[in-house]
This record gives structure tokens, C-alpha cells and sequence, in this order.
């Protein structure tokens, strides 16, 4: 790789990072003034112009209060909890296609840090790996509150990450592709409309529902149900180790929004997007499609956060039975019928 390049894949790298924390900053300020909003009074409104500066004051708050570590806990794995749940949060944007490649020293360089040809396996991975920073930090905290919120934050992923993963293997399927980018580019057709939403729309349904349940967010909250858990698996965590966690929630909500968005929702692609791409230069067009990705997935936080303060929370026992008898089956279901259509079509 020459040095042009490289370069631009270090600032790229420092770009996802900055507006992946500043993401989930400012989704803490949308959440709150969104369930204002619904609840009929104002939200945050006194840091600030609007109460903009709000997520800058909660940073401060955090970074400033005392950072306690139980006596009874173990030191280390209390530690590193948090830390393996914020990595591996982050470490996920590193195969989403921003926008369409562009040229430089004559050579077509996709715009995503790494372009590898098993992305979407990529993802699932990492995002597993996420359950042991919440199992670690609920188990070293000897708290039985918090060792119950990540036995069912542990068996909740797991659960419905079978389904989700059937959902994905329907778009594989029928894209024939595991690159992200592979996929994000076959929705390209029909103006710009060939999104898999209307090809796949079970799956969609499927695998929206499984994002909600891997983020932890309502209905799917119950390893953080402060009615019965306290606080869940980080109870016993304050200053930025429980920002950490916390962060990490809504890094992962902004990258579910980039996955539905390209596995679903046709990524970068517009409607009308090769008329505009003949009449611009190529840089200009791969920020035209940039900000087309970014509105879809500013579109789905803000419906991840019209879910929360709409739909009641489940018991636990509702929510496996959902994620094993209606989820998982009907994921199978899809897998073959989106076969049957492949062969007999």
C-alpha cells in the first residue's frame, strides 16, 4: 500500500472514531429531548443554546466523579469489562462502505477502512465478542444484582443472535456476496431503488427486531431493568468506566443503523444517484453519498429511540420465547423460501 493511500486510511480511521463518540454523545442529548418531546414538556434546555452542551457536561460529570472498585471485586476483569465492551463497539465500523470508492494515484480505494471479502461474518464476530465485556464486568463485580443482568444480557445476545444471523444469510443468499460492500453495491439497480428491504422484507422485520434485543435497548432492556436489577451488570460501576458501558450502548445503536441501513436499505444508493454521479466530480459525489448514509442512519436512531419511549417493556420469559419459537422459525423460514425463489425463478 503506498503512502497516499495509507494516509488516507489513518484519517479515515480518526474520522469513524471522532463521529462515532460524538454519536453517542449527542444520541444521549436526541434521546432525552425526543422522549420530552413525546411526553409533552422540553427535555434538556439549560446547558447551552437549546441545551446543546448537555452531552459535554454529562462527559464532564463523568470524568469527574470518584472511580470506586468494590473491595470484594476482582480488580483486573472489573477493569476490563468496560474496556472490551467499548473496543469491540468500535471495532465493528471498520467494514461499512461509506460511500461509493474513489481515485487516488490511480487506483480505486473504497472508502471503509477495511474492504475484506467476509465482512459481514466480520461483524457477527466482533459483536459477539461484545457479550464477554458485559459478562466480565457483571461476574468480577460480585454483585448478585449484576452477575443476574449479564447472565440475562449473555443469554438475550446469544438468543437472538441466531436469528439475526438467518436473517443475514437470506441477503448472502441472494446477493452472493458476504463483502458488505459487495452488497451495499448490488442494490445499485432500478434507479438507485433495488434496496433488499423489498426483496427481503421478513428479514428486514427479523433482523431489526434482533437489533434491538443485541443493543440492549427497549423492549429489550431487561439486563439493565432498574424495577428488579438496580442497575443491571454495571450496578457496581461509576465515573467513565460506566460511561464506558453506557457509550458503548449507543455506539452499537449507530452501527445497527449502519447495518440495516446497508444489508436493507441500499446504503449510499439514492434514487437518481447516476444522474448526479455523471455531473459532479467523483469527491464531491462520494460526500453526496455519504450524507445520504448518514441521514438513513440518523432516520433509524431516532426510531430506535421512538421505540424505547412507545412499546412497554417484556418479561424475560416472554422475550426467549419470542427470540426461540417466533424468531428463529421464521428466520428458517425465510433462509427457504429466499432459496425456493433462487432456484425455481
Amino acid at each position: 500500500m503506498n503512502d497516499p493511500i495509507l494516509i488516507f486510511k489513518i484519517c479515515l480511521v480518526i474520522v469513524l472514531f471522532v463521529v462515532s463518540l460524538l454519536i453517542a454523545a449527542y444520541s444521549t442529548y436526541a434521546e432525552r429531548k425526543v422522549a420530552g418531546f413525546m411526553q409533552d414538556r422540553l427535555g434538556p434546555n439549560r446547558a447551552g443554546p437549546f441545551g446543546l452542551l448537555q452531552p459535554l457536561a454529562d462527559g464532564v460529570k463523568m470524568f469527574m466523579k470518584e472511580d470506586i472498585i468494590p473491595d470484594t471485586s476482582n480488580r483486573f476483569l472489573f477493569i476490563a469489562g468496560p474496556a472490551i465492551t467499548m473496543i469491540t463497539a468500535l471495532m465493528t465500523s471498520a467494514v461499512i462502505p461509506w460511500a461509493p470508492g474513489i481515485t487516488i494515484n490511480d487506483m480505486h480505494v473504497p472508502v471503509q477502512v477495511a474492504d475484506i471479502n467476509i465482512g459481514i461474518l466480520y461483524v457477527l464476530g466482533v459483536v459477539s465478542l461484545g457479550v464477554y465485556g458485559i459478562m466480565i464486568g457483571g461476574w468480577a463485580s460480585n454483585n448478585k444484582y449484576s452477575l443476574l443482568g449479564a447472565v440475562r444480557a449473555s443469554s438475550q445476545m446469544i438468543s437472538y443472535e441466531l436469528a439475526m444471523g438467518m436473517s443475514i444469510i437470506a441477503i448472502v443468499m441472494s446477493s452472493g456476496s458476504l463483502s458488505i460492500g459487495d452488497i451495499v453495491a448490488g442494490q445499485s439497480g432500478w434507479g438507485g431503488m433495488h434496496w433488499n428491504v423489498f426483496v427481503q422484507p421478513l428479514g428486514f422485520l427479523i433482523f431489526i427486531i434482533c437489533a434491538f434485543a443485541e443493543c440492549n435497548r427497549t423492549p429489550f432492556d431487561l439486563p439493565e431493568s432498574e424495577t428488579e436489577l438496580v442497575g443491571g451488570y454495571h450496578t457496581e460501576y461509576s465515573s467513565m468506566k460506566l460511561g464506558f458501558y453506557l457509550f458503548a450502548e449507543y455506539v452499537n445503536m449507530f452501527i445497527s443503523s449502519a447495518m440495516i441501513s446497508c444489508l436493507y436499505f441500499g446504503g449510499y444508493n439514492f434514487p437518481g444517484m447516476e444522474a448526479v454521479q455523471g455531473n459532479v466530480h467523483e469527491i464531491v459525489f462520494a460526500l453526496i453519498c455519504f450524507g445520504v448514509l448518514f441521514a438513513k442512519i440518523l432516520f433509524f436512531i431516532f426510531f430506535f429511540m421512538w421505540i424505547r419511549w412507545t412499546i412497554p417493556r417484556f418479561r424475560f420469559d416472554q422475550l426467549l420465547n419470542l427470540g426461540w419459537k417466533v424468531l428463529f422459525p421464521l428466520a428458517i423460514l425465510n433462509v427457504l423460501i429466499t432459496g425456493a425463489v433462487i432456484i425455481f425463478l
